[in-house]
């Protein structure tokens, strides 16, 4: 009697190991997505500073820029509005490259948060199957055929 109660209490252990373990994994995978998250979170402040950084330098090149040529008196037509013009342009496609890198980024790690978070759901649903694999394989060791009772005889012979 004193050994199937020792098994019984192995198996309720070993059971009850397996669900901490499973929610144990749970948390940690739910902590990585949100490590995930605030790194996107901090990315988008980041590339939106850079992206007004560049944007107030391509600026500065841009007047920089008309100052040359109203200098050199050259009027504002054909060639030079030509080539301010086409450094505006260029000078977008660059804030543009950077806002676009940003959301790329973003977007990658928003996939790593859910598929953390997929991996967190799945180690639960391991924990309760480990859980009752234990106590199913526990409880079933504890029966011995030659000691249990047959029909018609008495369970004291």
């Amino acid at each position: 009697m004193c050994v199937a109660v020792l098994g019984i209490i192995g198996t309720v252990v070993s059971a009850a190991g397996a669900l901490i373990q499973g929610q144990q994994q749970a948390q940690m995978a739910e902590m990585q997505a949100k490590a995930y998250e605030q790194q996107a979170q901090a990315d988008a402040q980041a590339s939106s500073y850079e992206a007004s950084r560049e944007k107030h330098r391509q600026e500065l090149a841009a007047a920089a820029a008309r100052a040359q040529v109203g200098a050199s008196g050259v009027a504002f037509s054909g060639s030079p509005t030509e080539v301010l013009l086409a450094n505006a342009g260029q000078a977008e496609l660059d804030i543009s490259a950077i806002k676009y890198g940003s959301q790329l980024r973003q977007s990658q790690l928003g996939t790593q948060a859910a598929i953390s978070r997929f991996s967190g759901k799945q180690a639960k649903v391991a924990g309760f199957i480990n859980a009752g694999s234990n106590l199913i394989g526990g409880l079933s060791n504890l029966y011995d055929p030659n000691r249990a009772t047959r029909l018609g005889r008495s369970a004291f012979s």
